[in-house]
C-alpha cells in the first residue's frame, strides 16, 4: 500500500480550541465571497446551532465586532503577508494592542487563540515564510504575555500535514517524522508552543487523497471501517485520517514533545467543483467523523477526545481555485446559509437540516443568459466565456461537478449568470457583444442550480463591483 500517499495530506489553513472533551464543535468561518452575509446574520447562525467555537482567517473588525458579547470562542488570525512585520516587537505588540486587548472586557470578544500565519510552511510558497514564521510566533507570544491576557490567550500556528511524512522505503506511521528541510526549525516551534501551553494546530483532508492518488481506496478515505486495515507495530488503521493523526504523533514524540496537544485545525468535504466533490460524500464523510469523535475514540495512538474544527462554514466563491475547483464548495452552508444537507453535529445519529440564515436576503428573481437570436455573433462565445468565468464563479461546470450535464448553450448561460449575479445584476454585466440577455424564467435544472445572488452590506463588495465593471466597460467596448 503507498503509504506516503495516503498519509500525506496538502492544502490550506486552520485552527484551535484547547478543551478537554471533543463534543463543543468549532468551525472555520472564511470570508472570501463576492456577496458576503452580515456577520451579525452568520453569528446568529453559529448560535442557533450551537456552534461555541470559530476560527478566522483574519482580524477584520467588521466579523469580529459581531462576535462580541457572545458565549463564542474566537481564534483571530494574522495572514502570511504581515508575519516579516510581526518580526519586530513593536509591530506585534501594536496589532495586539488592536485585535485583542481592545476587545478583552466584559461583553467584549471571548478571544482563545491568535494563529500566526497559515499554512507557512507550504512546499508551494517555496520558503517564503521560513524565516519570519517562528520570530512572529514569539513575538505574538511575547505581546501577549506583556499584555497580561498570555495565560488565556496562546499564539500558535497553524500547520499543513505536509510538514511532516512518512519515508518512501518505510511508509508507515511510525517511520513519520518532520519534513527534513525544515525539521529543525519545527522542533524549536513545537518545543516553544509546548512550554507556552499551546498546541498543535494541523489540517487533515482525507478527501485530498482520494482527489490527488487515482489509485487511492475510496473506502480508506471514510469511516465506514469498509477498507482493508494496515498494521503498523500492533496498530491498526482503517482509515486515512487516523494513520495521518497518528504520523504527526510520532514525529511530536521524536521531536521531544510526546505528550504535546494535538488539535484539528481544519477537516472536511467539499460538495462541488470535481468528481468526488459531492453531497453524498460529504455527509458519508462528516457523519462518520462526527459519529467518531461523539465516541470519543482518538486513534490507535491517542485514544479519546481531541479538539478540532469543521471546514467550512460557508462556500467562498472568490477563494483561489489553483489547488482544485472544489475549493470555493467546502462550506456546510451553501452561499446563502442554506444548510445542504442533514446532519448531527454531537455525533448521535440524530440527522436534521441544521438552522439557516434568518433574513437573507436576495437582488430580483432575474437570471442572465445565452441569447439563442444572436448566434450570428456567436464566434465571440469562447472569449466572453471566459472573460466572465475569471470574474465569477464557473467551478460547478467542470467534469463531475453539479452542472456539468448542461448542453454548449447551457454552459454559455450558467457563466454569463454567474457573472451577471456577481456584479450585483448590473444591466452592463449582462451584454457580452449583444450575446447575452436577462430573462425572469429559473433556468436551474436537475441539480444545477443558476443561483440568485443575495444583497451584501459588505464594506468591500461596491468597490469590487464598480472596479469589475470598469473591467467589462473596457473589455466589451461599451464606454
Amino acid at each position: 500500500m503507498a503509504w506516503a500517499a495516503f498519509i500525506v495530506l496538502v492544502v490550506s489553513a486552520a485552527v484551535l480550541p484547547s478543551r478537554a472533551t471533543a463534543d463543543v464543535i468549532g468551525v472555520n468561518w472564511g470570508t472570501m465571497m463576492s456577496h458576503p452575509m452580515l456577520p451579525t446574520m452568520v453569528v446568529q447562525m453559529l448560535k442557533d446551532n450551537g456552534i461555541r467555537n470559530v476560527k478566522l482567517f483574519d482580524a477584520d473588525p467588521w466579523t469580529v465586532g459581531a462576535l462580541a458579547g457572545t458565549a463564542i470562542e474566537v481564534m483571530l488570525a494574522i495572514p502570511n503577508d504581515q508575519l516579516q512585520r510581526m518580526c519586530k516587537h513593536k509591530h506585534a505588540a501594536e496589532w495586539v494592542k488592536e485585535n485583542v486587548t481592545q476587545y478583552d472586557h466584559e461583553g467584549g470578544v471571548h478571544i482563545k487563540y491568535v494563529a500566526v500565519g497559515n499554512e507557512p510552511f507550504l512546499k508551494s510558497y517555496n520558503g517564503s515564510f521560513i524565516n519570519s514564521t517562528f520570530p512572529a510566533l514569539k513575538n505574538v507570544q511575547g505581546a501577549l504575555d506583556e499584555a497580561g491576557v498570555g495565560d488565556r490567550i496562546k499564539a500558535v500556528v497553524p500547520l499543513n500535514a505536509d510538514v511532516y511524512l512518512s519515508p518512501a522505503n518505510d511508509p508507515v506511521p511510525s517511520a513519520g517524522s518532520f519534513r527534513k528541510d525544515i525539521e529543525e526549525l519545527m522542533v524549536d516551534i513545537v518545543r516553544f508552543l509546548n512550554s507556552n501551553g499551546a498546541p498543535f494546530v494541523v489540517n487533515i483532508y482525507p478527501f485530498l487523497s482520494l482527489d490527488q492518488n487515482p489509485n487511492f481506496p475510496v473506502e480508506f478515505a471514510f469511516f465506514d471501517g469498509g477498507s482493508q486495515p494496515v498494521t503498523d507495530k500492533g496498530a491498526q488503521y482503517t482509515n486515512v485520517f487516523d494513520a495521518n493523526y497518528d504520523t504527526l504523533v510520532w514525529s511530536l514524540k521524536k521531536a521531544g514533545v510526546p505528550d504535546m496537544k494535538i488539535t484539528i485545525g481544519e477537516i472536511g468535504w467539499p460538495t462541488d467543483g470535481v468528481k468526488n466533490a459531492n453531497v453524498d460524500y460529504a455527509k458519508r464523510f462528516f457523519d462518520g467523523f462526527l459519529r467518531k469523535t461523539a465516541k470519543k475514540a482518538g486513534t490507535p495512538l491517542r485514544p479519546g477526545p481531541f479538539d478540532f474544527y469543521l471546514f467550512g462554514l460557508i462556500d467562498e466563491d472568490m477563494k483561489s481555485v489553483l489547488p482544485g475547483n472544489f475549493e470555493r464548495h467546502w462550506g456546510i452552508f451553501t452561499f446563502d446559509g442554506k444548510p445542504k444537507f442533514p446532519m448531527d453535529l454531537s455525533g448521535k445519529g440524530n440527522d436534521k437540516y441544521l438552522v439557516g440564515a434568518k433574513g437573507v436576503q436576495y437582488l430580483p428573481a432575474q437570471w442572465c443568459v445565452l441569447n439563442v437570436e444572436e448566434r450570428g455573433n456567436f464566434r465571440s462565445i469562447p472569449s466572453s466565456v471566459n472573460y466572465a468565468c475569471a470574474n465569477a464563479d464557473c467551478t460547478a461546470l467542470g467534469y463531475g461537478s453539479s452542472c456539468n450535464g448542461l448542453s454548449s448553450d447551457g454552459n454559455v448561460s450558467y457563466a454569463f449568470n454567474s457573472y451577471f449575479q456577481t456584479m450585483d445584476q448590473d444591466v452592463r454585466a449582462c451584454n457580452f457583444d449583444g450575446l447575452a440577455t436577462i430573462v425572469t424564467t429559473n433556468m436551474s435544472t436537475g441539480s444545477c442550480l443558476f443561483p440568485v445572488q443575495i444583497l451584501s452590506n459588505a464594506p468591500k463588495t461596491a468597490a469590487l463591483s464598480l472596479m469589475a465593471l470598469l473591467m467589462t466597460v473596457a473589455a466589451a467596448g461599451l464606454a
